[in-house]
């Protein structure tokens, strides 16, 4: 149900202009699916939406720009090294298996993502520094989605 609501919530954003949780969650009621204001607010984090000034000056809702992540290919030692991936503010916390931090973090500072400050890596954990909590949250977001997409 989560995976064909948030499918969903992707759809409505990506074909209109959505400017509350409220029009969202009509929009999802139109389409027979339940939801109460706490899921969608979690989905909305969960998914890296941002609500950002359109070109008239209206706030609307946004996805995260699709060429960030999806059209990146993830190291071998990515996939196979991370557990999982989480975010607080404007850091990206990835958990990985015993020992194999180091080598992951490294393939992810050789593809040169432009929206991360920096990297630190320890023996099962990466923090990955972006500019604001918003990049951070979509980045976390994308990134579980690739992994989950290897899976």
């Amino acid at each position: 149900m989560k995976k064909q609501r948030q499918n969903a919530i992707r759809e409505i954003l990506s074909a209109g202009n959505v400017s509350t949780q409220q029009q969202l969650m009509d929009a999802l009621q139109q389409r027979s699916i339940p939801v109460t204001q706490a899921t969608v607010s979690r989905d909305i984090r969960e998914l890296g939406i941002v609500k950002q000034q359109d070109e008239t000056g209206t706030y609307r809702y946004y996805l995260p720009r699709q060429e960030d992540v999806r059209s990146l290919s993830l190291p071998l030692i990515v996939t196979e090294a991370v557990r999982l991936v989480d975010c607080a503010a404007n850091i990206v916390v990835v958990k990985c298996r015993s020992g194999m931090a180091d080598a992951a973090c490294a393939a992810l500072d050789e593809m040169n993502l432009s929206w991360v400050v920096g990297t630190i890596a320890g023996d099962d954990t990466i923090f990955i520094l972006l500019r604001t909590q918003k990049q951070a949250a979509g980045f976390a977001a994308q990134l579980r989605q690739l992994l989950n997409e290897k899976t």
